[in-house]
């Protein structure tokens, strides 16, 4: 079990984890790692210490990414209207697949560590996926045979397809006319 982080430590650890995100977003997952560095206010050794590789970080970055929506579909589950949550939590989905698709790929990896965190983290998106779908199945927002695979599978398609995100949104809306309760 690792020790925990001293408070200035902890701060310079988000620092940088925010400015990479901000950073990747901007120049891609090829981004001088100085930049990153220096939109944190923190020097480069410290970044080391903290990551100490560009694919350190950028698994930090994506693990982040990935945290923060699964967290937004979890608060989602106490949305009033359960559809609505299900359509919003994927229209995040969205973004994120069309969003982090080049950060993705340049720390995916056949097989070894890579590909097991690969596997948390559709795990954990599947999971958020799953409950969201179940509440609005009981809700009858979704027919009873639509699954999380399936509509993730759907959102994903148009992640990749879509040329912008207002046709992302128009094909996101097709979805779910296709999965509602009849």
């Amino acid at each position: 079990m690792a020790a925990p982080r001293r408070a200035d430590a902890r701060r310079n650890y988000e620092r940088l984890l925010a400015a990479a995100t901000e950073v990747f977003g901007e120049r891609g997952a090829d981004a001088p790692l100085d930049e990153i560095a220096r939109r944190a206010g923190i020097g480069n050794a410290t970044m080391y210490r903290h990551f100490p590789s560009r694919s350190d970080l950028l698994i930090a970055v994506y693990a982040d990414e990935v945290a923060a929506l699964c967290g937004g579909g979890e608060a989602l589950l106490e949305a009033a209207a359960p559809g609505e949550a299900l359509f919003e939590w994927l229209g995040a989905f969205v973004a994120h697949v069309a969003t982090k698709r080049q950060l993705a790929q340049t720390i995916a990896g056949t097989e070894g560590p890579r590909s097991e965190l690969f596997r948390q983290w559709h795990e954990s998106m599947l999971q958020a996926a799953e409950a969201l779908v179940e509440r609005a199945r009981r809700a009858g927002a979704v027919a009873a045979g639509v699954t999380a695979r399936d509509l993730l599978t759907m959102a994903n398609g148009i992640a990749l397809a879509a040329a912008d995100p207002p046709q992302a949104e128009r094909l996101l809306g097709l979805l779910r006319g296709g999965a509602q309760a009849r």
